[in-house]
């Protein structure tokens, strides 16, 4: 039977990469109906389009396919670190809208999606040591076996050497509360997460650079973090909410971010 859904989220493709999973999320696309689509960040690798195989190519043509007016799908990118400095060229090319942060109203809850390294302070310090450390890990993708073990390994390994999955969860949940959303959607830690925190909820998309793909989907019963494996065996992802209190401080939170801090925000588009 056919998925179906409202909002289906998926981010982190990194589209150049050799890990890249992108004839799976091409099989997601053209098998779950949904009536928007929102890209969160980081679709691309970087900006060299020479690195881009026929799956990466067939990927964009599907995104094209689906923003033809009349289909009648709302289709979303919003910017990823990875994508900085290729919004225009995506919106003419592709036909979308390119956003920094997307805000949205479904089942009478206030959703917010955005990519979160603005929540990520090593990226938003240290821009050319994080771009050189991207470059490295490119590199030993090529070398690496064909299940990518090892380099799959080292991300999952940086990630929590440097907190990131913390850092973005707090940062996003804080967001999200001066900005009066019910709901935040992140991408960038690669790691799929579920929180809570003071009636919000905080979902990490996860990413397409793994064995295991993960995706976001929203409908009438709420909002369902997924593994992609084969669209008849997909199933949920269970993992455990955590509740926190807000944090007594988040100095220099939205500065650092380089973001408005304004209360019920609205969409920002590049």
């Amino acid at each position: 039977m056919r998925e179906s859904c409202d909002t289906l989220i998926l981010s982190d493709l990194h589209l150049g990469s050799e890990a890249s999973r992108a004839a799976d999320a091409v099989q997601l696309l053209r098998t779950v109906s949904f009536n928007r689509l929102i890209l969160l960040g980081d679709i691309f690798s970087d900006l060299n389009f020479a690195r881009l195989t026929r799956d990466h190519w067939e990927f964009l043509s599907e995104i094209r396919r689906l923003s033809n007016p009349r289909r009648r799908k709302q289709v979303i990118w919003v910017e990823g670190n990875h994508d900085l400095g290729l919004s225009n060229l995506m919106s003419h090319l592709m036909g979308i809208s390119v956003y920094q942060r997307y805000v949205w109203q479904f089942a009478g809850k206030r959703h917010i999606a955005i990519h979160g390294h603005q929540f990520d302070r090593f990226v938003s310090k240290n821009y050319l040591l994080s771009r050189i450390g991207v470059r490295i890990y490119e590199h030993l993708q090529r070398w690496d076996t064909q299940s990518k073990k090892f380099t799959n390994t080292l991300d999952r390994l940086s990630t929590r050497w440097l907190r990131l999955t913390e850092k973005v969860a707090e940062g996003a949940l804080t967001y999200a509360a001066a900005g009066y959303a019910d709901r935040i959607f992140c991408g960038h830690t690669h790691l799929p997460t579920m929180r809570s925190r003071n009636g919000i909820d905080y979902f990490n998309t996860g990413c397409w650079v793994e064995q295991i793909p993960t995706y976001i989907t929203i409908d009438e019963t709420g909002v369902h973090l997924r593994e992609y494996r084969d669209v008849s065996r997909t199933r949920h992802r269970h993992t455990r909410e955590e509740r926190r209190e807000l944090p007594a401080e988040a100095p220099c939170l939205f500065e650092h971010a380089g973001l408005p801090a304004l209360a019920a925000y609205e969409s920002l588009r590049c």
